[in-house]
């Protein structure tokens, strides 16, 4: 079931792991899908390690060359943001409040009124725990979001995706697109090169309809 809303589409974005990437690959999905005729927005759903903005938000801004948006000034595009740059069950312990899940869906969902698509990037990998008791990939298959995955080529990197694409399964959840970044550079490309042909490979047999998109350095 993928999740709509007047007739709009919200996707996840999530990742191996917090340095997958998350960030340039939403901003570069989002860049393509506008350049296509689409309306698109981005959503940080809970940033840590910032007070007042959200860094990710404006590293989407500047790859999408738009500027801030209106959303961004209203707060709807970083809902949640916490101060110590950690996952966001620790943040928000040391900020000394609770995520509030409910803002956060008001505001993806008033995106989604706006906006043709929404992409909301989420806080490091699948696993990450929101709380103690709730993690990413629970609220990824609890909201029934289409997921893009985001992996890269660098060492280690076949072993965290294959881990995901279990977990992904066994939560039954979409797995629209894996997005497979190539930034930042590597200058000796034989692991990047044969772990994208074998995660493509992986793809093929055991999620036939899962798209792969190979993101290039910009």
């Amino acid at each position: 079931m993928e999740y709509k809303t007047m007739e709009s589409q919200i996707y996840f974005i999530s990742g191996i792991d917090t340095d997958a990437g998350k960030s340039y690959c939403t901003a570069w999905y989002a860049r393509q899908l506008a350049q296509n005729g689409k309306r698109v927005i981005t959503q940080k759903f809970i940033q840590t390690g910032n007070v007042g903005h959200s860094e990710d938000i404006d590293l989407h801004r500047r790859i999408m060359e738009t500027g801030y948006l209106p959303e961004d000034r209203e707060g709807l595009t970083m809902p949640e943001i916490f101060s110590y740059p950690c996952s966001p069950h620790l943040a928000a312990r040391i900020d000394r409040r609770p995520i509030d899940f409910n803002k956060i869906e008001r505001a993806t969902l008033e995106l989604a009124r706006r906006y043709d698509i929404v992409l909301v990037e989420g806080a490091g990998g699948l696993m990450v725990p929101l709380t103690e008791e709730y993690l990413t990939i629970d609220y990824i298959a609890e909201k029934q979001y289409p997921l893009l995955f985001v992996t890269s080529g660098k060492l280690g990197s076949i072993n965290h995706t294959l881990l995901s694409l279990e977990a992904i399964k066994n939560r039954g959840i979409r797995l629209d697109t894996v997005l497979y970044n190539l930034y930042p550079t590597v200058e000796d490309k034989t692991i990047q090169e044969d772990t994208m042909q074998y995660i493509k490979n992986y793809l093929a047999k055991h999620f036939p309809d899962t798209k792969f998109e190979v993101v290039p350095e910009i």
